[in-house]
């Protein structure tokens, strides 16, 4: 006889009974009123109302922010803005004239000029053209990147840079897709975690999980890819239980940090990484996070 294999209906699973309702932010939907004081600003996502110009209303769904007068909806669901400062992971789309498109999951594709970027081995000169003709040598279509955010334009693109050693181009890991609301903004979006894997959390969205080298690579310049390292089958099943802690995560729009994904892997030994699919596993795994992090805080 076949195991048999019973699950839950995921429309059962009431998230607000498990996560409840207490210092959650106040969601606005589109048309809903948001402050009858007319001392008040409007600014993006919302309007005034025409029949009534006291009444300040939303135009997206979102949370209010507010800065003096000035009051804002910042939408749940958007396309990323970069801020000057932010880590950001992208991928290399096209190679220009002394520039590297590059997509960071916002609305226009961002810049990273060849002289924002640390030359192989962290030499400090000019750009030559010589260095104009090896930039596909560097970066090519398809290489993924991490940079931080060094000035927006006025149109909202943003311009890169990766002057640190710390940037450069990725390899040997694996890349998570979340909504860049869930990042949380901290000083440090670099992190080796004590599972044996380290985890790059891009404001953008974009996550690279790869396996934590013991080796200085900070003289490389950020641009070697060390492609014959095998990983071995331990560290592949240590990212692929990462990754699917962050999709668990992500499923409960729990804000992703370092100690929130270090203790969904641990809480998430019971399961397989099969069965951290399920959308049950993964409400189990989110809600036991949430208590842990809940203790950390009260202890």
């Amino acid at each position: 006889m076949s195991n048999i294999r019973i699950r839950l209906a995921s429309e059962r699973v009431n998230p607000s009974l498990t996560f409840g309702e207490e210092g959650a932010p106040q969601l606005f939907t589109p048309g809903e009123t948001i402050t009858e004081n007319q001392r008040v600003m409007s600014g993006h996502g919302t309007y005034m109302d025409e029949d009534n110009k006291e009444v300040l209303r939303a135009s997206v769904a979102g949370t209010v922010e507010r800065v003096n007068q000035l009051i804002c909806v910042r939408p749940i669901k958007c396309r990323y803005m970069g801020e000057i400062g932010d880590v950001v992971v992208g991928r290399i789309t096209e190679v220009q004239q002394k520039r590297w498109k590059v997509d960071t999951n916002s609305r226009l594709d961002s810049v990273l000029l060849i002289s924002s970027v640390n030359l192989p081995g962290g030499e400090l000169r000019r750009r030559s053209v010589e260095d104009e003709q090896m930039m596909r040598k560097y970066l090519q279509e398809g290489d993924l990147v991490s940079a931080e955010v060094q000035s927006v334009f006025s149109d909202g693109s943003l311009s890169l840079h990766t002057r640190s050693l710390k940037y450069g181009k990725l390899s040997q890991g694996l890349l998570v897709k979340v909504s860049p609301s869930l990042i949380l903004r901290r000083k440090n979006h670099f992190h080796n975690l004590l599972c044996g894997a380290s985890i790059i959390l891009g404001n953008n969205g974009l996550i690279w999980i790869y396996p934590t080298s013991p080796e200085d690579e900070s003289g490389v310049g950020g641009f070697t890819q060390n492609l014959e390292q095998v990983i071995d089958k331990e560290d592949r099943e240590r990212i692929a239980r990462l990754r699917n802690c962050v999709l668990a995560l992500s499923a409960s729009k729990f804000m992703l940090f370092d100690t929130s994904i270090q203790y969904a892997y641990e809480e998430s030994s019971n399961y397989s990484l099969k069965e951290l699919l399920a959308p049950e596993c993964m409400l189990d795994v989110a809600f036991r996070t949430r208590h842990r992090l809940q203790s950390y805080r009260d202890a």
